[in-house]
């Protein structure tokens, strides 16, 4: 077998066709291919059967393409024969060498019988393939070939010659490109383009170069070449085969096709990119079509492709197809079409077709004669002047277009030579475009249509004279003369004609100078109602004098006009009016009873009308008019001046009511602007008034408003201060607010770093950074950072783009004074680099994951993907990490393939490497055109019998099989969806056609109908309904069941007729009840549904994020959550049992805990303890120190859970501003834990809070997840409290026992069908900012439930600490006008039954609906009822009777079995609840376990991978284990505790009905994170079975959220650490450590012992001292504790 080709991806061959040699008998092949043998350690072995290559294939070698009858002689060597038609690189130098391959060529390519012909190899060589410094060389071999057929065939080794290529930059630049990329002959020239070497430091700048050799140069130097071979031997200069060496064939990377335009210079004139299939390499040989040259032939890496070598279609006009410089492309005249020149017809012919070499000048050009046209002219037609590249017109059919289907016709007299002349009708008159209004002329485009196409086109002017007096009615006259149409003024007539015919008797008036004018004469101001007189001077007017005239000062206000003279004309008693504070009114002589005509009045003349009484609200504003020559006066108002009263006067002293900003930096030079009254009449009033202090405030003069606002710029400060802003008008006034002085303090910046692209959004953090009135950020000390947010500790601003990646300087400005001191630094680093994404196609619809690939996307803070033209809306983009990005792609208008664009930190990207290279155009490049997507239909699905209906028997397996129309859009199987109603259908195989998928889980037959839908990206389609129905084999076991029961039945009613009649009335009742129950359940259902949903909507539009939800701040929840037990001590200690309310609302709750105060100890001890408790805090900062501690307590029998949970409280207290530190010790305890936890049963760990560390991990993660807490899960948790709240609320509740008609929990079910009707209330009450309110009532409450209700109603926006209780108000109706009553909860009216009082209620007192209410505040508070609920039930009762269970003897048969039946009936409430709770539960769950990617929880996923990473460690890989892990770490030692406990996290009030619902909801969220299966029955509780058929959609949730995240990005310790120290940042300064580390000595000073015998036992102790620390400790704390804690 002959191995032909290079058989390796690596390796390129090149092959030539060569003629037949004489006496040869056919032709011939010449083959230069890679040596790839097993000899080169470049191409290794890869094992497989396809791994053809031999040691002796040749890597230059003329073979036979003549079998001459036997196919073994194909492609040999034995061509004469001679064994001189191969050439080989020695065996010794293969190992060291590679040989690539450019192309094989002939030159000339059809030679003359006589002349010399040659056939061309180009290859790469590279001295040394192993050497790293070896430059590579392009080679330049020659073979002779025979001349004719009788010539004589050389030898390959005689013909064989090689020359060195080079390509070097232009003039003065010494760039070498060594790498020979591809070649291409034409004519007398070779073009090559080449490459640097890869990983050049240039490389990437400009990597490649076009060069070109004129074959006559080639030809001399190997002429040249291979006398000195036989002269004086030159290596550098020629060399045969024996020295070639190995060099770099071809490869398909990075390339691009690129078309260059030259002219006989060889200079560029134009380049463009051919696009052949985007993000594929095109191979660098390629070939022209032989049968049409318009066309290439490329290779990519997957297809051929034949492209056209010019796009001249995208140019629409002549000057862009000629000025583009493509020398394919050129402008086809007749046809006005930008062409190639075989595409336009008669081209040959002379002026049909421009070519770019004739440049723009030779573009078909027309002029028009006339090109102005006077409206009332007649013209016999049009001269036009044809001009540029255009054929003889004469004898073709021709027009003149005028648009909208006008034409007139067009001839050519004679033939043309340069220029033509042609003959146009114009257009008729009533044909004439309409003028634009206020235009005394229009422009009209015209074409030449020649042969159906317009060719040519122009513009020409129509006018009209008569038009300018009315587009200038002012200036007439000026502008009639002076306009470019041929225009005369008729004086007389006061007409613009374009006929002088026209001006009968007028003067001749030449100039627009000679125009009869109003000359401007400036008037004093007039009060409004005042008469006066104007004399009004004229030039030019003297032939005009006598004319009767008017005054005109409006359309309205016209005056009579008498002339004084030839030159001045008189308006008499002019009387105008305003109403505002100025008017200023134009003066216009117009002719009398012509209003439209005007005297010429160039510098319109007008005359300023005043009202003193307008627009002057006080003293300074009013007197201040003076300088505005207004007469004025200040009494009672502003006034017009008597005749007799003087103009001026005082005024009070200045009001200052406002000034800002209200604090500066000591440099000063911050305008402060100051609002007021009085603050003087004008400027120099308070040029040197305005004070801060003792430091002037410089006020601005365009920034002076009268009397009302100053601005100033305040002066420098000696130092910081505060004190007010004081006004000096002759009379000193005084702000009531403060100006500061500070010193703005600039700490720190974030991020460090961002790409030279800029939109890197940084934060500045220090302090007094608001201060001022302007605030600049300056990058690199002149670019300025936009977008600027500032408050007193941050500025956040977008950083602009650098020009270089360098570390540049950040400063921060105020008021433009210099920069203040900090060493900030911002480093531009270089841009992130997008190389490729995947896929390139999309459905229409959108939605698909798009991978985007790349380099530095760490520095990426937002990025989003845009789609040009047929795109919809952006789509937001995640980062994964620094290579990797990923992108829903955007919907389309329409299947097409289109551009994507990126934008990275609000900056479009760019690709640099395409800029660099010149390559694309700079709009292209900065579009980043290099990506785009194919748009294609969105797939189509259906089933596989094309039928709409699925039947199916509940409790069956369901296997679903789906046929797919071909889309071509490559899905994989994770991007398809099928889903069954609401349930997952597992998909499990898929083709090109068909999709099955199955379902495991049973389906609730309780929905009769579920659709079947599959979704791809955004694209959902239904595509049948699958029909639930019984089992055959169910309804026949039934039937039978059903026969049993009737024989059963017929024999107990025939052995038992009377029981049987009996029980069957009784049967009939109960089934009456159930029934009615039934009925009346559902419609307590929807109505409270409905009701709920209702008012939970008006709660949720009421509600705000920042002051609806009563949040506790930080410290509270704190102290809560990690003092539970002690959390209500100290409120009933500390905390007074009710705020009282005034109508400016309540006080705020005082800080309780004494970990929120001071450290209380006598001054006496305070130097020794703080001395002591610093100490010992550096001892707790010692990690050796603080294990050995925690550990030696534990260890001790008689330290209690509680003292463990309370020690590793006060440690996180302690550690708060450290928690990098913190969270290090709690692994290490952790670590020790699940080591003792794995060697007994690892399932258990974390289950119960016992040790220190289990409660050091529940408050990390009550800090880590504070903020999740507060921003996504607060309000839906809120919003269940509320609703079940309300619910409650909706029926009766028994005041005594706490029983309601509504309940999620069983033990807390009334189950008595209490009949209750609502009450509407008007209930008004002096508090919470609130008058009166309509208040919602049950008839059945107790008169405390009114008030609580009513309470409720009034502060339902503040928090619950600061509410009235009930028993501090009165509630008071009002019977009538004259009659009211105190209503009360006991009374001398109060029913008593069976031996117990029964509460008053709304329904004993007969309170109708809407009655009037009133409750107020009383001192007297009523004790003598107490808590109601603390009420003796032996001797009060509410709704029920609590022995009605044992119902006496003496209550009637029918009364006891109404209380007996069923009670358990009524346990359907607790779904009605349940029922209408479900979306705030649901809504609550999903807020829980789900993740935001704004704010993904880092601190979970660090946790988690820990576990994760122990497990392994350990050996444990049952998934069970660590979802018990993750489950008891999380959501049952955090989420649990928050659910059950609202009161950590709201300022509410949990009574014990809510916390008996909320256990039910816990107790549902832990069988959702539960592993094992609920065995649930019929005597299972019911806060179990309540929602059992909701757990399996919950654990669902569960797992796909601990998979979520499992599947995000690992997170680094030093991004944790960075987490960490953000968090005690946010929170620092808000507790006492030192009360924390008292507390914590207490517990080091009771095992002291222990402790010490533990530190000495430690290796790292010993060797650190830490137990002499610790005695120091002891000693300092010693000597004064016991009596100081004693004192305080």
């Amino acid at each position: 077998m002959l191995n032909v080709a290079a058989n390796h991806p690596n390796a390129s061959t090149v092959g030539l066709v060569l003629p037949p040699a004489a006496g040869a008998g056919g032709s011939r092949l010449l083959v230069g291919a890679t040596y790839t043998g097993y000899g080169s350690a470049f191409f290794p072995r890869n094992r497989s059967l396809e791994d053809h290559r031999f040691e002796n294939t040749p890597e230059i070698a003329i073979r036979s393409l003549d079998a001459r009858g036997d196919l073994a002689k194909l492609f040999t060597f034995d061509l004469n024969p001679s064994d001189d038609n191969i050439l080989k690189i020695k065996q010794g130098y293969k190992e060291q060498h590679k040989l690539g391959f450019v192309r094989a060529f002939l030159h000339p390519p059809n030679p003359q019988p006589s002349a010399p012909s040659y056939a061309y190899l180009a290859l790469n060589s590279e001295a040394r393939a192993g050497d790293k410094e070896s430059q590579a060389r392009s080679l330049l071999a020659r073979i002779c070939l025979p001349r004719g057929a009788s010539g004589d065939v050389k030898k390959l080794t005689e013909s064989y010659i090689q020359l060195g290529l080079q390509c070097a930059g232009g003039a003065g630049r010494g760039d070498l490109y060594s790498r020979l990329v591809s070649v291409f002959p034409a004519r007398d020239l070779l073009f090559a383009v080449f490459e640097r070497p890869p990983g050049g430091p240039a490389a990437r700048a400009a990597p490649a170069a076009l060069c070109a050799f004129h074959f006559s140069n080639v030809q001399d130097a190997i002429r040249a070449a291979r006398t000195a071979c036989f002269v004086e031997p030159a290596p550098d200069v020629v060399a045969v085969l024996d020295s070639v060496v190995q060099g770099t064939g071809p490869a398909c990377e990075r390339k691009r096709n690129i078309q260059v335009n030259l002219n006989e210079s060889m200079q560029v004139v134009s380049r463009r990119v051919v696009t052949v299939a985007y993000g594929e390499p095109v191979h660098p040989i390629m070939q022209f079509d032989p049968a049409d040259p318009g066309y290439l032939y490329l290779m990519t890496s997957h297809q051929m492709a034949r492209v056209k070598v010019a796009a001249c279609d995208v140019h629409s006009t002549c000057e862009d197809c000629v000025g583009a410089a493509d020398a394919y492309c050129g402008w086809c005249t007749l046809e006005t079409r930008c062409t190639v020149q075989q595409d336009c017809a008669n081209s040959s012919q002379p002026h049909f077709w421009a070519s770019a070499s004739e440049g723009t000048g030779r573009c078909p050009a027309m002029t028009v004669l006339p090109s102005e046209i006077d409206v009332g002219r007649e013209y016999p037609g049009m001269i036009l002047q044809l001009s540029g590249s255009l054929p003889d017109l004469s004898g073709m059919e021709m027009a003149c277009d005028y648009g909208n289907n006008i034409r007139t016709k067009a001839r050519v007299p004679g033939p043309a030579f340069s220029h033509q002349i042609a003959y146009c009708n114009l257009l008729p008159k009533d044909q004439f475009p309409a003028f634009p209004p206020n235009h005394d002329h229009i422009k009209v485009e015209m074409s030449v249509r020649v042969n159906g196409r317009n060719i040519v086109r122009t513009n020409f002017t129509i006018y009209d004279c008569s038009r300018i007096g009315h587009v200038y009615p002012h200036t007439a006259c000026t502008s009639c003369l002076s306009t470019q149409w041929p225009c005369f003024w008729c004086a007389q007539q006061h007409v613009c004609a374009s006929n002088q015919s026209q001006c009968e008797g007028s003067p001749n008036l030449m100039s627009p100078l000679d125009c009869p004018q109003t000359l401007p004469s400036p008037q004093a101001p007039v009060s409004t109602g005042a008469s006066q007189d104007f004399l009004v001077p004229l030039a030019n007017a003297s032939f005009f004098q006598g004319t009767a005239l008017e005054c005109s000062f409006g359309p309205e206000e016209i005056f009579e006009a008498v002339w004084v003279n030839e030159s001045t004309v008189r308006c008499n008693q002019v009387v105008l009016h305003t109403t505002q504070k100025s008017q200023v009114f134009p003066l216009n002589l117009q002719l009398k009873g012509q209003p439209a005509r005007f005297l010429d009045s160039l510098d319109p003349m007008t005359v300023e009308v005043y009202n003193c009484a307008m627009g002057s609200p006080d003293c300074s504003q009013c007197l201040g008019r003076e300088d505005l020559g207004h007469l004025c006066v200040w009494g009672d108002g502003c006034r017009l001046q008597g005749p007799l009263q003087p103009l001026s006067g005082s005024c009070p002293a200045p009001e200052i009511h406002t000034i800002e900003p209200l604090s500066g930096p000591l440099d000063g030079g911050t305008l402060l602007t100051i609002r007021g009254r009085n603050l003087g009449r004008r400027l120099r009033d308070v040029a040197h008034g305005v004070w801060i202090g003792g430091v002037a405030c410089e006020p601005l003069a365009d920034r002076y408003t009268v009397s009302e606002e100053i601005v100033c710029a305040t002066g420098a400060a000696p130092g910081p201060f505060s004190d007010g802003v004081t006004v000096n008008v002759s009379k000193e006034g005084r702000s009531h607010e403060r100006f500061s002085y500070v010193l703005p303090l600039v700490l720190s910046l974030e991020p460090a770093m961002g790409p030279k692209a800029g939109g890197t959004r940084i934060t500045i953090h220090g302090s007094h950074l608001d201060v001022g009135s302007e605030l600049q950020v300056l990058v690199n000390e002149t670019e300025l950072c936009t977008d600027l947010v500032r408050t007193a500790a941050s500025i956040s601003c977008t950083a602009p783009g650098g020009a270089l990646p360098v570390l540049v300087p950040v400063c921060v400005r105020f008021e433009r004074r210099g920069c203040v001191r900090s060493n900030l630094t911002f480093r531009y680093m270089q841009n992130p680099v997008i190389t490729t994404i995947s896929p390139r196609r999309s459905l229409v619809s959108g939605g698909r994951t798009i991978t985007v690939a790349g380099e530095r996307f760490y520095m990426v803070q937002n990025v989003s993907m845009v789609v040009s033209h047929i795109g919809r809306e952006p789509t937001l983009c995640k980062v994964l990490n620094s290579t990797l990005i990923t992108c829903p792609s955007p919907g389309a208008l329409r299947n097409a393939s289109a551009q994507v664009d990126f934008f990275i930190n609000g900056r479009v990207y760019a690709d640099e490497a395409a800029m660099a290279e010149e390559l694309l155009d700079p709009e292209e490049a900065q579009r980043g055109g290099r990506f785009h997507l194919d748009y294609l239909p969105d797939p189509q699905f259906s089933t596989a019998k094309r039928e709409k209906w699925i039947k199916h028997h509940p409790g069956e397996p369901l296997t679903l099989v789906i046929h797919k129309e071909q889309d071509g859009l490559g899905l994989e199987s994770h991007e398809y969806r099928v889903k069954i109603g609401q349930v997952a259908c597992d998909i499990q195989i898929i083709s090109d056609r068909v999709i099955h998928c199955s379902v495991n889980e049973s389906l609730g037959a309780t929905e009769g109908q579920l659709p079947i839908t599959i979704q791809v990206g955004n694209f959902n389609q239904t595509i049948a309904t699958l029909q639930l129905g019984g089992s055959e084999t169910a309804i026949i076991v039934s039937i039978v069941i059903c026969s049993v029961l009737l024989l059963l039945s017929v024999v107990a009613l025939f052995v038992f007729c009377t029981k049987s009649r009996r029980a069957e009335r009784y049967w009939q009742k109960t089934l009456l009840q159930m029934e009615e129950m039934e009925s009346q359940i559902r419609e307590e259902i929807r109505k409270g549904f409905a009701e709920l949903q209702t008012d939970m909507t008006d709660l949720t539009k009421e509600l705000n994020r920042s002051q609806g939800i009563p949040f506790l701040e930080y410290k509270h929840f704190v102290t809560r959550t990690f003092f539970p037990k002690c959390s209500s001590l100290y409120e009933e200690r500390y905390v007074l049992p009710s705020q009282t309310l005034n109508s400016q609302g309540g006080s705020p709750v005082q800080e309780t805990h004494p970990l929120l105060g001071e450290w209380k100890i006598p001054e006496s001890c305070r130097p020794n303890m703080e001395e002591g408790i610093s100490l010992f805090s550096s001892l707790l900062n010692n990690k050796h120190f603080l294990i050995v501690f925690v550990h030696a307590l534990e260890q001790q029998k008689d330290f209690a859970v509680r003292d463990r949970c309370s020690l590793a409280s006060l440690l996180t207290v302690a550690l708060h501003g450290k928690l990098e530190y913190y969270t290090s010790i709690m692994k290490e305890l952790l670590v020790d834990l699940i080591d003792a936890s794995a060697a007994k049963n690892p399932k258990l760990m974390l289950r119960r809070t016992e040790s220190v560390v289990e409660k050091m991990l529940t408050n990390w993660m009550s800090i880590c997840m504070y903020s999740c807490l507060r921003e996504t899960v607060g309000e839906p948790f809120f919003l269940l409290l509320c609703a079940i709240k309300q619910q409650i609320n909706k029926g009766s509740i028994d005041a005594i026992t706490g029983k309601a008609r509504y309940t999620l929990n069983e033990e807390w079910l009334l189950r008595e069908n209490i009949e209750a009707k609502p009450r509407n209330l008007n209930v008004s009450f002096q508090g919470c900012g609130m008058d009166s309110l309509s208040v919602r009532a049950m008839d059945t409450d107790t008169l405390t439930q009114v008030k609580e209700k009513s309470l409720e109603a009034f502060c339902k926006n503040v928090p619950y600490s600061q509410w009235p209780r009930a028993e501090d108000v009165d509630l008071e109706w009002f019977a009538s006008s004259t009659q009211s009553y105190v209503l009360r909860d006991l009374d001398d009216t109060s029913v008593v039954e069976d031996g117990r009082k029964k509460l008053n209620t709304l329904a004993h007192y007969k309170i109708p609906e809407g009655a009037s209410l009133a409750m107020s505040l009383t001192d007297k508070k009523d004790n003598t009822l107490g808590r109601v609920k603390d009420l003796d039930t032996e001797k009060y009762f509410h709704l029920v009777l609590p022995t009605d269970e044992l119902a006496e003897p003496r209550k009637s048969n029918r009364q006891s079995h109404r209380k007996k039946v069923l009670p358990e009936i009524y346990l359907t409430r607790l779904l009605s609840t349940k029922g209408t709770l479900q979306k705030f539960l649901d809504d609550l769950f999903k807020a829980i376990l789900s993740i935001r990617e704004d704010k993904p929880p880092l601190a979970v996923k660090y946790f988690f991978d820990f576990l994760e990473e122990q497990a392994e460690k350990r050996g444990i890989s049952d998934p069970d284990t660590l979802h018990i892990w993750k489950t008891n770490s999380l959501p049952l030692r955090f989420w649990v505790n928050i659910l059950k406990n609202p009161q950590f996290v709201f300022d509410i009030d949990k009574t014990d009905h809510i916390d008996a619902c909320l256990s039910v909801i816990a107790q549902a969220f832990i069988d959702a994170c539960s592993v094992s299966d609920l065995q649930l029955g019929k005597d299972s509780p019911t806060n179990k079975l309540l929602y059992a058929k909701e757990i399996p959609e919950y654990r669902r949730i569960v797992q796909r959220y601990y998979k979520q995240i499992h599947d995000m990005t690992p997170l680094s310790e030093q991004e944790m650490n960075a987490h960490l120290a953000e968090e005690s940042r946010k929170y620092q300064n808000e507790f006492n450590t030192n009360v924390a580390m008292a507390a914590i000595y207490k517990y080091a000073k009771k095992y002291r012992p222990q402790i010490m015998t533990a530190l000495e036992a430690n290796p790292a102790a010993r060797r650190t001292q830490l137990q002499h620390k610790f005695e120091q400790v002891v000693a300092l704390m010693e000597d004064n504790i016991y009596e100081c804690y004693s004192e305080a």
